[in-house]
């Protein structure tokens, strides 16, 4: 039998197969049920609009993700009129870590700006800071009050419209340089998705740019149009230069530096709070000792005091007056018989001197 004919044969036939099935199921598909209800089309936009915004991960290892906590490279800007009042922190914000600010909202919303101040010079150094051409970063809002008012509602609990802009002082006669503005449109739910801002020097060729002889290069972030009491985030921040490529951070630490610094804490501490018990138990033990010194001189007083007290009640008994009255009896025996061996001697000495004058 020629096998190879066969399944050539049976191959041919299931496509055969195949081929008159699907061309039924289209003949009836293509008929219109008049039995069966026919519904609207499924709006699937409804359940994407419903959502709650997600933060974005930073994909740039030379990003500032605030994962760490360090913020000391951020101030803010209070002293014009139009700016917020405000605090600076790093916040969990949707299970990632950002730099917040919190407005305490003494300022009004009518014409408030939040403002923040971003050393690059911390960030990158001198030399780094100089290499910028680009930054790019993400910002958020979060609701504090429910008093926005939409098309829809009033009392909404939502940040509204966000938007900004930002510049810095460049080198060139340290002239003040504008960024252009960021917009991230309407937001209807208490904490916005990122609203990703690029900032760009597009004078950098005319000296419109760092350079490596400021002493703090640094760029404002600013968020205008504030139609709702709510706190600013930021997070992502990356610096590019000339050619596209992110500039390193020289204020992170490579991984090992990281583990070593711990080690080095945990030693600190282990250190401290040995030789906190060390204190401790020389302190105890100086207690004990005071203690016990106590106790010894105590012994000692207790002892003396007994035996005064013994001494005393010995004296005052029966017994030491027998004593006492045969001492005294002895003491005048004594006295009488010295008085008669005196006496004796002083005859036997008149007897000798008158031998003596006799025998003249």
């Amino acid at each position: 039998m020629n096998y190879k004919s066969f399944i050539a044969g049976a191959m041919a036939f299931a496509l055969a197969a195949c081929a008159a099935g699907c061309s039924e199921k289209q003949s009836s598909d293509s008929k219109q049920d008049t039995n069966k209800e026919t519904t609207a089309p499924t709006d699937t936009t409804t359940a994407e609009e419903i959502l709650p915004p997600e933060p974005v991960e930073a994909t740039d290892p030379n990003t500032v993700t605030f994962d760490d906590g360090v913020y000391d490279f951020v101030s803010t800007r209070n002293e014009d009129k139009d700016c917020a009042s405000g605090t600076i922190s790093v916040v969990e914000l949707m299970g990632n870590k950002m730099l917040r600010f919190a407005d305490d909202n003494t300022v009004p919303l009518d014409g408030k700006v939040q403002k923040v101040i971003i050393s690059a010079t911390k960030l990158l150094g001198n030399e780094g800071a100089a290499k910028v051409r680009r930054i790019e970063f993400d910002l958020y809002a979060q609701a504090t009050a429910d008093h926005l008012k939409t098309d829809d509602a009033e009392g909404v609990r939502a940040p509204g419209w966000i938007g900004g802009g930002g510049g810095t002082v460049t080198a060139k006669d340290y002239q003040w340089y504008d960024f252009k503005e960021f917009s991230g449109g309407e937001y209807n739910f208490e904490t916005s998705g990122n609203v990703h801002a690029v900032f760009k020097f597009l004078l950098a060729d005319d000296g419109q740019c760092w350079s490596e002889d400021m002493e703090d290069a640094n760029f404002l972030i600013m968020r205008w149009g504030i139609a709702n009491e709510s706190d600013m985030y930021i997070d992502n921040i990356v610096f590019y230069d000339e050619d596209g490529k992110s500039i390193p951070l020289t204020y992170q630490k490579s991984k090992m530096e990281q583990f070593e610094e711990a080690a080095k804490e945990k030693a600190s501490q282990a250190k401290a709070e040995f030789d906190e018990k060390v204190e401790e138990a020389k302190a105890e033990s100086e207690k004990i000792g005071e203690e016990m010194k106590a106790e010894y001189e105590k012994a000692v007083s207790d002892m003396k005091t007994k035996f005064e007290n013994t001494k005393a009640d010995f004296e005052n008994s029966e017994e030491y007056e027998k004593v006492k009255a045969k001492i005294a009896e002895a003491e005048e025996k004594i006295k009488d018989n010295s008085a008669k061996a005196k006496e004796a001697i002083e005859e036997a000495s008149k007897a000798i001197e008158e031998a003596k004058k006799e025998n003249n």
